[in-house]
């Protein structure tokens, strides 16, 4: 499985970005994605995540209400879209795909800022 995202930048407090995760190779044997980000200094955090069957999704307690995770099964493409952005939502964002068999692939990652 390879991930390749897009859609990252910069912009100001209160905007919006929409990060794309295009999935290749053995897609078929994907059962769940999601969207983690790493801020300078931190560990990296679970933001969000879709499961490909049923479309479960979940969140962080401190993107509900701003961030939509969604996935397009026939594009095999996995989206975030994040609304009121705040400067502590400055990361790197990583796309990852987990496998029936427990296997994880990420993706090489995209630079969010927001400035105050």
């Amino acid at each position: 499985v390879q991930l390749v995202e897009s859609g990252g930048g910069l912009v100001q407090a209160g905007g919006s970005l929409r990060l794309s995760c295009a999935a290749s190779g053995s897609t078929f044997s994907i059962n769940a994605m999601g969207w983690y980000r790493q801020a300078p200094g931190k560990q990296r955090e679970l933001v969000a995540a879709i499961t490909t069957g049923g479309g479960s999704t979940n969140y962080v307690d401190s993107v509900k209400g701003r961030f939509t995770i969604s996935r397009d099964n026939a594009k095999n493409t996995m989206y975030l879209q994040m609304n009121s952005l705040k400067p502590e939502d400055t990361a790197v964002y990583y796309c990852m795909a987990r496998t029936g068999w427990g296997t994880s692939y990420w993706g090489q990652g995209t630079q969010v800022t927001v400035s105050s």
